[in-house]
């Protein structure tokens, strides 16, 4: 793997069968990657990079204002968030079938005592799947109605840079695990972003006319997500 040094910037360089540079910053340090044309040579690449260092700059510094939960252990009276609320997680032993029970202000997670924290975790990524992947069915079938665009399919992922993506050509769109942690309406502004893409691929004018439209305050959700962080 090649790579470019812009300062203290040092840019991963990887060449591709591709037809457009596609330039990356990742969580949570700021990682900088460059995928770009095979044709392209190293000084264009870096010229390009240079175009680009205050747009880099400004990334960033953005993903280290980014709050970042630290590392859930599953266990009595820890905190956990659903739907953009936090609950108090209640373990609750059982010799029956592993489950999860939302209540007003608590998620009881009936399980084995000594099942690992690996498992802990599968169980509740599980109770976030089909939550989210149920509200997010509404809010789809929502859209396809006022957009007149056909979703194919859909899925939940946990995603490491994105909140969600959408494959024009197939008609799918993949969204974000994290997503059902957060309010429900940072949720649809997703969802919507990622429909539009069925009818424009970019994020051009025409792409901001349509949020504009159908969801004034979509850049206040977005800034607000962004600031949450993946």
């Amino acid at each position: 793997m090649q790579s470019i040094q812009l300062g203290n910037i040092d840019i991963e360089v990887v060449l591709k069968d591709i037809k457009n540079v596609h330039l990356s910053v990742y969580p949570p340090n700021g990682r900088v990657r460059i995928a770009a044309p095979m044709h392209l040579d190293m000084d264009t690449i870096r010229i390009y990079s240079i175009s680009k260092l205050a747009w880099i700059k400004r990334q960033q510094a953005k993903l280290r204002k980014q709050k970042r939960e630290t590392p859930r252990l599953f266990i009595n009276r820890e905190s956990h968030y659903f739907g953009g609320k936090r609950y108090m997680l209640k373990i609750v032993p059982t010799t029956g079938k592993h489950q999860i029970i939302l209540k007003a202000r608590s998620i009881e997670m009936h399980v084995h005592a000594d099942t690992s924290i690996e498992n802990r975790q599968k169980l509740m990524d599980e109770f976030y799947r089909i939550h989210l992947k149920a509200i997010s069915a509404t809010l789809i079938k929502k859209w396809q109605s006022i957009l007149k665009v056909e979703v194919k399919t859909f899925g939940i992922k946990r995603m490491t840079t994105k909140w969600g993506t959408c494959n024009e050509k197939a008609g799918r769109i993949w969204l974000n695990l994290e997503l059902a942690k957060k309010p429900v309406e940072y949720l649809e502004y997703v969802v919507l972003h990622e429909m539009v893409h069925l009818k424009e691929r970019k994020h051009n004018e025409r792409f901001v006319a349509y949020l504009d439209k159908h969801m004034p305050n979509w850049r206040h959700l977005k800034e607000e997500l962004n600031r949450l962080g993946v």
